[in-house]
């Protein structure tokens, strides 16, 4: 049994608008980091169907890269595309090799979709998940800079937003990086993208609920009143491309998700879904229980899309502008040279303190649980 997203949220697509989408992508060389991830790959699908002149993988991951290479060699053989897929094995974190990649191949447009994105992973592994999500972002950009790559699009978070877990701060830092580049240079378009969960991608709530029905139960939800915006990959990658599309330089998009989703309903749904019924007090020969496991190390009861009330619409129904303060870079690159020798010498505690005196809001809770900090 396979949950079609639609059947699970209540929303109406929007029609993508071709201008938008075609913009930075046909006739043009285009790069997506992290290409082999669950929005990265879509990014892909949707990017070549565009007809881009060359389409540039950059992917951590050997296998993701293979798999995510041999899905689209089929699509461009199925739909008779004439372009070139070029795989490129490689971290975001070595900016030599970015610059080098993006002017050989003489990129037009990067999306930035690298980076480390499950909370209590980052929350384990503080160092790492800084490294990849700040700095990462950061050397992708100046990389792209001096490539002369004219669009720049982050993949960004909703759980940036007054963020509660170093995940989180690290995404809201790494749009701070490219706000601040935006105002150092005009060359290279800056555009950040926020949104909340994806249905279905890797280590999101369905497939893993799917995976608990198929055991037999129980079915694990932090907390009963837990709520999460959702959308599915291709609605989020679509509306990725045509946010990129509208940026000026410096613009941090949030896409309309929609209203949000009580998990503990999602639960119920795709148990009733399975032709199952739900074990409780009044039904005790249910089929799958649902229990509470409480709220992980930084886990927000409920995302917040927007930083207060400085949200404005443009012309597209689904993409909203938002307003937020920014550093100079000078105050910028001050920042990371300290977090990076921070980094460097593995200090757990002087990393989030920075986080916490970035302008990030920062609203950290209980101590930070590094499996080596605290060895």
């Amino acid at each position: 049994l396979s949950f079609s997203p639609s059947l699970l949220l209540s929303f109406s697509p929007v029609p993508p608008r071709s201008e938008l989408i075609q913009q930075c992508i046909t006739d043009q060389v285009v790069a997506v980091t992290g290409a082999g991830g669950s929005i990265g790959s879509e990014i892909c699908r949707q990017v070549i169907i565009q007809q881009p002149k060359k389409l540039v993988l950059i992917e951590l991951n050997e296998y993701s890269l293979y798999a995510i290479e041999q899905e689209l060699n089929q699509l461009k053989e199925a739909k008779g595309l004439e372009l070139d897929i070029i795989s490129i094995l490689g971290s975001v974190q070595r900016e030599h090799r970015l610059s080098t990649i993006f002017s050989t191949f003489k990129v037009d447009t990067v999306y930035h979709a690298a980076a480390y994105k499950h909370v209590p992973m980052v929350e384990h592994n503080v160092v790492e998940g800084v490294r990849n999500n700040v700095f990462g972002t950061w050397y992708c950009a100046e990389a792209a800079i001096k490539a002369h790559v004219k669009n720049f699009v982050l993949i960004s978070t909703d759980k940036a937003v007054r963020p509660t877990n170093v995940m989180g701060t690290s995404k809201r830092v790494a749009e701070l990086v490219l706000q601040a580049l935006a105002e150092r240079q005009k060359d290279t378009r800056f555009t950040m993208v926020r949104f909340g969960n994806v249905l279905g991608s890797s280590g999101s709530v369905v497939p893993l609920f799917h995976k608990q029905i198929q055991q037999g139960g129980p079915i694990t939800v932090t907390h009963p009143d837990i709520i999460r915006y959702f959308m599915t990959i291709p609605e989020a990658a679509q509306l990725v491309i045509q946010a990129g599309s509208m940026g000026k330089g410096g613009d941090v998009f949030v896409l309309d998700m929609g209203e949000p989703v009580k998990i503990t309903a999602l639960a119920r749904k795709m148990i009733h879904l399975s032709g199952l019924s739900e074990k409780h007090d009044q039904n005790p020969n249910g089929d799958i229980a649902i229990e509470f496991s409480g709220l992980r190390p930084g886990e927000k009861l409920y995302e917040e899309l927007l930083v207060g009330d400085n949200v404005e619409g443009t012309d597209h129904p689904r993409i909203m502008t938002a307003n937020e303060i920014h550093l100079s870079w000078p105050e910028t690159h001050n920042l990371l040279n300290r977090l990076d020798k921070a980094c460097h010498e593995f200090h757990v505690d002087d990393v989030i303190e920075l986080l916490l005196e970035a302008p990030a809001a920062f609203n950290k809770q209980g101590e930070t649980p590094d499996w080596v900090r605290n060895a």
